[in-house]
Parts: structure tokens; sequence; C-alpha cells
């Protein structure tokens, strides 16, 4: 609803101040804000200045319209053209205020004069002015704020810049912390990995290769490891080596060394001046010490690194102290088998020269590992003039081995001194093991060949069989059953067998190196020697026995690689050449007395049979 206070009629400058004056006293009467007030004024003054500059008669319009609030509303201030002719524009929008409740109407004799007017006026600027003080006053506390609120937030990004740097700074040090674990993980898996590879050697030469191996590239461009051992046989060869001074200071003072243009500083090493051996590369010398120093392994810094690392030189020198213990125990190992080998070969037999026969034999000591010492083979006449052949293998390996083999061949041929059998000789054997050594067994084939006889009496306690090769070429095994181990815990008396050997015919004797084989098992060896024995011709085996033995090695050795002894005993029975008019074939030595003669055909096959030992009463 509105409400029409009054109208002014504008002609002079004089009716403009009045009709200001009026609107200022509603706006008071009206309660209006001093501010609002302010600007409302300030408007209509403008207003009416641009009026009066146009000229002609204008009126002021002051109408209240009532607002929802129960006596509130507002002020409409408009002013219009007098005449309505009037050329120009528009009337403007009308301005106005909030009036908290409602004004008196205004009465044109109760307005203000002109003097008082213009002090109601300036009241009004010193109200507009006060709150502009109090605005100031807001504005300078504000900016105060906004200042400290800056410095703050200042402060606040550089703690955050201060906290993303820290931040940055320990990602780099946990970066950095990872990868020296790594690092350390790395160098401590090369550690393990290479000293299980060295470890895993007997060979000096091959941990030497292995080192050399596994240290180039990657840690050294150059490796050298002086062996002092091998410097003394050098020294008997004429051949001298150079070593940097290095390497000589480490092998005086049991102390590593790092020769440099630059100290290294490293951990537990000495500094020396660049080698004259390596000018412009560093060169690291370790001593190699076990139970006592057997040499230095120097290194040459590798091309992707500047010199040796901290880490890097402590994993070598803890390499180094690995490879010395392990080269230690070669020495050890190959003096212990060189004595072994020695022993063992000490002890076997000179073969004789029977007449009407040929022998050949063949010892070799196992080429991987500790198996040596156990295999055996022996050849000797009886007093009656038999020719005994024998082999065997003691169980177990080293010196024991070679020394309880020593017994074995030494009461061997004590018992056959007294002409007993191929079989009485194995029981008395066995008889003997058991009570002398009963913690070792051993296999043995005895063989006995009689002048004049055609035939071979042979005993086997839990040997490989024998194989023979006919005079037509054929060949077979003596695979009747044998009896148990020597030295086995059960009484056994062991039985002989018989088998025809006509001139012409070869009997070969071996122990289980010769055939057997990881994952084959023994029977695929004796194919293969049956093979090979096959291949050989009679003049082959009566003009050179020791290359035909020669011939039966090499298809089953051809690896060079085996993991026991191997012994191979060949017999061959010539073929008469003359015959004197017994018919016998003629010997170039004096013939021995014909003995008592094996047993007949029919109790071989009783034999057969039977197996190659009965229990003893």
């Amino acid at each position: 609803m509105t409400e029409s206070l009054g109208v002014w009629r504008i002609a002079s400058t004089a009716d403009a101040a009045q009709a200001r004056a009026a609107v200022d006293r509603v706006a008071t009467d009206g309660a209006a804000p001093a501010l609002e007030r302010a600007r409302l004024l300030a408007s209509l003054t403008a207003r009416l200045r641009r009026c009066l500059g146009r000229g002609a008669a204008w009126e002021l319009h002051l109408e209240f319209r009532r607002t929802p609030a129960e006596h509130g509303g507002r002020l409409d201030v408009s002013l219009r053209p007098a005449d309505p002719s009037t050329p120009g524009p528009t009337a403007e929008a009308p301005l106005g205020c909030d009036l908290p409740r409602r004004p008196a109407r205004p009465s044109r004799s109760a307005g203000l004069p002109l003097p008082e007017a213009l002090l109601r006026a300036d009241e009004n600027t010193a109200t507009v002015l006060g709150l502009l003080d109090e605005q100031q006053k807001l504005v300078e506390m504000h900016r105060e704020e906004l200042h400290q609120t800056n410095q703050g937030v200042l402060a606040l990004h550089a703690d955050l810049e201060a906290a993303a740097l820290a931040q940055r700074e320990l990602l780099r040090a946990e970066r950095s912390a990872r990868a020296e674990a790594e690092r350390a993980r790395r160098l401590l898996t090369f550690l393990g990995d290479a000293s299980a590879a060295i470890t895993s050697s007997l060979s000096h030469t091959d941990i030497v290769r292995r080192l050399t191996d596994l240290l180039m590239p990657d840690f050294a461009q150059r490796l050298d490891v002086w062996l002092f051992d091998e410097e003394n046989d050098d020294e008997h060869t004429g051949t001298v080596r150079e070593h940097t001074a290095a390497a000589v200071v480490a092998a005086r003072t049991g102390r590593p060394q790092y020769a440099s243009a630059h100290p290294g500083n490293l951990p537990g090493i000495g500094d020396l001046p660049p080698s004259a051996l390596s000018p412009t590369r560093p060169v690291l010398a370790i001593p190699l010490r076990a139970r006592r120093l057997v040499g230095v392994l120097t290194l040459t810094a590798p091309d992707s690194a500047p010199g040796f690392d901290a880490d890097t030189s402590v994993m070598l020198v803890e390499l180094a102290r690995r490879v010395s213990v392990a080269l230690e125990n070669a020495r050890r190992y190959e003096q212990y088998r060189d004595t072994a080998e020695t022993l063992q070969r000490a002890q076997l037999t000179d073969l004789p020269k029977p007449p009407g026969m040929r022998l050949a034999a063949r010892y070799l000591p196992a080429s991987q590992g500790m198996n040596i010492g156990g295999d055996w083979y022996d050849a000797f006449h009886q007093p009656d003039g038999s020719l005994l052949a024998v082999i065997g293998d003691v169980t177990g390996h080293g010196l024991h081995a070679a020394v309880v083999m020593g017994q074995l061949r030494t009461a061997l041929r004590a018992y056959a001194v007294e002409d007993n059998s191929p079989a009485d000789i194995l029981t008395k054997l066995h008889h003997m093991l058991r009570h002398l050594q009963p913690e070792l067994y051993a296999t043995a084939i005895v063989a006995r060949f009689r002048p004049g006889e055609r035939q071979v009496v042979w005993a086997s306690a839990g040997h490989p069989p024998a194989v023979v090769r006919g005079a037509d070429g054929t060949v077979r095994t003596l695979d009747a059953k044998p009896g148990v181990m020597l030295g086995i815990p059960i009484p056994c008396t062991y039985t002989d067998h018989v088998d025809d050997l006509t001139p012409g015919s070869s009997l070969v004797l071996y122990t289980d190196g010769l055939v057997e084989r990881r994952r084959q098992g023994i029977d695929p060896g004796i194919e293969r020697l049956v093979q090979a024995l096959g291949t050989l011709s009679t003049p082959e085996l009566e003009q050179d026995p020791d290359a035909a033995a020669d011939a039966l090695l090499k298809p089953l050795l051809h690896d060079s690689e085996h993991d026991d002894d191997v012994c191979l005993l060949l017999c061959h029975v010539m073929t008469p050449t003359e015959r004197e008019p017994d018919g016998e074939p003629n010997r170039s030595g004096p013939r021995s007395a014909p003995a008592e003669t094996g047993p007949s055909r029919g109790s071989v096959e009783s034999t057969r049979r039977e197996g190659g030992c009965r229990e003893s009463p």
C-alpha cells in the first residue's frame, strides 16, 4: 500500500533546498539510519542539480510504501517534470530508503529554514564522517589483522617449505639407505654364492679359475693370485713372475694394501702410492691367510668404478679369507690324496711273466673326491706252479682303506702259499676281516690257472662278474652267484667254480669303478665292457696286452671323470705255436709238475645251482 506524503514544486535553487529539507525531515521522522539518510540526501541533491540545470519546473513526489513489517516501510522520492509536455529525458527511477516506522505527513509551513537546513546537512555530513572514521578504524584494524594473517601465512608457508624440505631430505635419506641396504644385500648374496662355488672344489687350479670368473669384470679389471707354493715351483723351472709393490707389502705384513694416487681410507687396509705395474688404476692386494699365509690376491679396480669403496673392500677381504681356507683345504687334500695314491701304488704288484700267458693290469685313481685307496690287483705263483690272479675292492677310501688293502693282500698271499684253492683263500680272508676289521668290508675275486689245464678255477666274494672272451671271439660273463662280501658279520664258506678257458681265450677281472656310474647302475657298464672286449682280436691280445687293456678302458672312461678307483687285470692264454709230442704247448721256462685237477664239470654245474658260498657249520 502506497501513501503519498506530498508534492513539492521546484523551480529554483531555494525550492530545491526546501524540498531537500522536507525529505530530510521525513527520513529523520521515520528513524532512517544516518548512513542511509545521508546516501538518500546525497543522491537527491545530485538529481536536483541536474534538474535545475535542465531548466523548467519539476515536481518532487514523496511516497511511503508499507511493507509486511508491522510499522515500517519504504520511502520513495522521485522527480518529474511539472509540465508533461516539457521536452527532455523521461523521469529517472525513484530514490528510496527503508524506514523502521511510518513518518508523519510533512507540511509546507513546518519546513526548516534554509540556514537550519544547511546546519542539518552538516550534521548529516558529520554523521557520515563519524561513520567513515569508524570504518577507517575498522579498515585499519582489518588491515592489521590482514598483515598479521599474511605474516602467519608467510610463516606457515615457510614452515611448510621447511617441512617439505625435511621430508625430501628424509625421502632422499631413505632412498639412500635402501640403496645401501640393497647393495649390502647384493654383496652378501654374492659372497655366499661365491663361497659356495669356491669351497665346493678341492683343486687349487679350479678354485683360482672360479675366483677369476666370479670377480671379473664386475669387481676387478685384472686379477692375479700369487700362491707361494707355486712360486717355489716356478723358481725350480726358472720362471720369474712380477708382483706389485702392494702385493709384496701385503705378503710381508699380512695386512691388505691399497695402492692409488689418492688415499682410500678403507677399513683395516693400508694406503700406498700408485703401483708401477698399474699407475692409472687403483690396486687392492689382500693376503690369503688360513692356518698359514698361502699367497696374495691382487685386484685392479674395474673400469666401472674409480676405485674400491669400503663395503666392497670388506666383502673382498672376507671372500679372500674364505678362498684361503679353500686353497689350504685343497692343498691338504692333494697331499692326503697323493699319500694314499703313493701308498696304494707302492703295494700294487709287478706282474709275473708266466709261460703260455700274457698279463696286463691297469690302476687309475678316482678323478674326483677322496675315493682312492681301496682297489687292488695281484698276480703271483703258488708253490705248485699255479698262477693266482686276484682283484679286490675295500669299502671306504683314503689311507685307512689303503692300509687295510695292504693287509688283505699280504694275508691272501700267505694263505695262497699253503696251496689253498680260491674258495679256501676267500673263506680264510672272510674270517680274518670279521675279527680284525669288523667295520670294513671288501669284495674280491680269485682265479687260479694251472699249467696244462684248459680250465680256470675261481671264487668270488660279492665282486662284479669276470668277463671271458673265448678263442672264437664270443664274450660271456662268469655269472655264477658270488658269495657274500668279505667281513660281513655272518659265517660263510665260499665255493670254487670251474669254467673252460682254452688257448686263445682271455679272462678280464675288474673293480666296480670301471663299470658303475651314478644313475645308471652297474649292468650297462658290464655290457659296454663285454662289447669292448668283443672288438679285440686274438693277435691283438697276444702281441700287445697292454694296448688291449687300454682299448678296454677307453670306451668306458671316455669322459675321463670317474668317482671311484679303477682296477683291471687282463689274463690271456696264448695259442700254442709248437706242440711237444704229448701235445702240450712248448713253454720257454721250466714246466711245473702237474697238480691235482679241479672239480669235475658236474660239480661245477652243482656249484652254480647252489651259489657262491654255504654257511659254515
